[in-house]
């Protein structure tokens, strides 16, 4: 009897620990290995200069925008200080980076007080237009200048959401519609 149930132990833990193995389930596309985002390399709103690798130790949710944004990038950094909620304690182990597709406007100042309107633990980052142009194109990011009225421009840009893991690898990309509880669910995954 003894016998058969060290026997049945066994096959138990050999179970158990190829749970551990499985692929985590993302609610957003997995993206993992595509080493998208390492060229990073711009200035923080707290004057600190940022790449994956000072982000590391933390799983880091970026997304690019500007201040100056009529609606998706508001809505965007409302439903992240929700999802901020949503993470409870754990929030404290996530970063929020806004990187501003717009550095003409958005001096650190600037973004700063934006950034912070949202939630003080947000994080943003600008550069020069050529340090923008090089982070968001290891992103594979969209963005650009579209004339206005009267001299004014605004800025078209990709709205997706980027989930880098605390190694400071790119793990998952979220459409901006996917909702605060997906959101939160797949940064509870890489938290684990």
């Amino acid at each position: 009897m003894r016998l058969f149930f060290a026997a049945l132990a066994s096959v138990l833990m050999v179970l158990l620990a190829g749970c551990n193995d499985a692929k985590p389930q993302f609610k957003g596309s997995d993206i993992t290995g595509t080493r998208l985002g390492k060229d990073l390399a711009l200035t923080g709103t707290d004057g600190k200069s940022y790449t994956l690798e000072t982000l590391k130790g933390k799983v880091s949710l970026l997304m690019f925008g500007f201040t100056q944004c009529p609606d998706i990038c508001p809505s965007a950094l409302a439903e992240l200080t929700q999802v901020m909620k949503l993470l409870g304690k754990d929030a404290k182990r996530v970063q929020v980076v806004l990187i501003t597709v717009d550095p003409e406007r958005d001096t650190q100042d600037v973004l700063r007080a934006y950034v912070s309107g949202f939630d003080p633990d947000f994080l943003g980052l600008t550069g020069t237009p050529e340090q923008i142009k090089k982070t968001a194109g290891s992103f594979k990011v969209y963005y650009a200048k579209t004339a206005g009225a009267k001299g004014n421009y605004s800025m078209d840009h990709s709205a997706s959401f980027f989930l880098m893991d605390a190694q400071g690898e790119s793990r998952v990309l979220l459409n901006n519609n996917i909702g605060a509880a997906a959101i939160a669910h797949d940064i509870q995954l890489l938290l684990r």
